[in-house]
């Protein structure tokens, strides 16, 4: 086999494809989209106090994304470049995630406790330094698995497939939780329904991502040549790709529908209606990912991206017009159906929205080393992870703000927000989300990643790690002997 075809042949086996599978479905299978709710009806912060919260946690989140990007790169370990940040994250970080839902069990309901404040934000500047490094790391181990996109894109459409199945449950239960603790159809309360439901999820995660932990691998040998983290900085600026990324992510940013559930839960009166709206496009979430690798050969990979990820963006703007302009957007019987037919679309696009993003950040690593001649996946990942945040974190302090603004309130009680704060709960879900989405839009029709250029790209990247792995192979024969 030429050199430069070595790179199309498969690597990942079948033990360590499941391990990833089961990887892949530990990142989701948490009750997450809930977290918000948590810190209203359960934790119970003050609103002021939670959005200086939220503004301080992202500072340090941004922060330590340089710090441990760089840590990241200079690690080189019998274990492997991130496979030890993993593992940390499997075991340590599970303690840390079960202690974010315990919270309650050691503070009162008093939105004004200082105590309480204080130890929510150091507990959330801890996770977020964990999520920070097992971004870098999954991310840095999935593009050294294989030296093969096509092996690693069976394995993002392999995990999709697999996980869609059951990931999804924890946030299914809490939902009914939820309604029934609302509607006061069973006698525990909310406290216990995320406790119990948080740990569990956390605790299982952990376990999952353990096992992908011991039977992974990494194939990609990294330079042997030391760099800073200003090199690798440099490297980014000289790398297209990327920049288009964080432009990506900076517009797109706000395109994150952090406050969907509470329109479900103060607008429409049912946490689980959001389960509702799922039904009808469910099956097509399944049949997406058989034309997927068609879809990858017939198009180009700029315009997939497009395509899959402003679909939904078109057709929340649509929502949001026709809910404000109809006045319907508390009625939960057209709003439930207008959902219904936007989620039935998203679905049926859904293996474009899940995979080629994914494809895109690993080609712009490639493209990193092709260009530098070394890899600096913690450098990289960490600046486009920081670009991401400094959106999401003005968003979760904006939207905080914004709710105590209109009205919203802690005491109120389910169903008793006034109509002014459930029209910002509406905005919030549905035309900011859509607005954000479409300006992220612009910056991908610079990207040139494609086709022959694309093609060249991993043919000389094998020619040279050939090379280098000889090398290697050289040095450590002359140790031996």
């Amino acid at each position: 086999m030429p050199v430069e075809a070595s790179y199309k042949r498969r690597y990942v086996g079948g033990r360590e494809s499941m391990a990833y599978v089961l990887f892949d479905s530990s990142k989701s299978f948490n009750i997450d989209e809930y977290k918000t709710r948590f810190v209203t009806d359960v934790l119970k912060i003050n609103l002021d106090w939670n959005a200086a919260i939220s503004l301080v946690n992202g500072i340090w989140d941004i922060v330590n994304d340089g710090l441990l990007g760089a840590l990241v790169d200079k690690t080189k370990t019998r274990w492997g470049k991130f496979r030890p940040y993993l593992l940390l994250n499997a075991t340590l970080g599970t303690v840390f995630t079960s202690l974010y839902w315990m919270v309650p069990l050691f503070f009162d309901k008093n939105p004004d406790n200082a105590g309480k404040a204080v130890a929510w934000l150091a507990l959330n500047m801890t996770l977020e330094a964990f999520g920070t490094v097992r971004g870098i790391a999954e991310t840095g181990l999935v593009s050294t698995m294989s030296p093969n996109p096509d092996d690693r894109v069976r394995l993002y459409t392999l995990a999709e497939v697999v996980s869609a199945i059951w990931e999804s449950l924890p946030e299914i239960v809490m939902g009914a939780l939820i309604d029934l603790v609302n509607h006061k159809v069973v006698n525990f309360s909310m406290d216990s329904a995320y406790i119990g439901m948080g740990v569990f999820t956390m605790v299982t995660a952990g376990a999952l991502a353990l096992f992908f932990c011991i039977f992974t691998r990494e194939r990609i040998t990294q330079a042997s040549e030391k760099h800073n983290y200003r090199e690798g900085l440099a490297a980014i600026f000289r790398n297209k790709p990327l920049l288009i990324l964080l432009l990506t992510d900076f517009f797109g940013g706000f395109s994150a529908e952090t406050w969907e559930h509470n329109y479900y839960i103060d607008v429409l009166g049912s946490a689980s209606l959001r389960n509702v709206v799922r039904i009808p496009g469910a099956p097509l979430s399944f049949l997406s990912y058989t034309y997927i690798e068609k879809a990858r050969h017939r198009f180009h990979i700029k315009f997939l991206w497009i395509f899959g990820a402003h679909l939904k963006d078109a057709l929340s703007a649509l929502i949001f017009v026709i809910g404000s302009l109809g006045g319907i957007y508390d009625k939960a019987v057209p709003m439930v159906a207008l959902l219904m037919l936007r989620n039935f679309a998203y679905m049926g696009t859904l293996s474009i929205v899940k995979i080629i993003p994914r494809e895109i950040v690993l080609d712009a690593l490639e493209y990193a080393e092709w260009h530098s001649g070394f890899r600096s996946e913690g450098t990289v990942l960490a600046t486009k992870g920081m670009v991401g945040k400094i959106t999401r974190n003005i968003l979760n302090s904006l939207t905080t703000l914004i709710m105590h603004a209109t009205g919203y309130s802690l005491s109120a009680g389910f169903g008793r927000q006034s109509r002014r704060a459930k029209y910002a709960l509406f905005a919030m879900s549905f035309g900011i989300p859509a607005l954000s989405g479409l300006l992220g839009m612009v910056p991908k029709f610079f990207y040139d990643l494609t086709g022959e250029k694309r093609t060249r790209m991993y043919e000389e990247l094998a020619v040279m790690r050939k090379a280098r792995q000889a090398a290697y192979d050289v040095i450590e024969l002359t140790v031996d002997s």
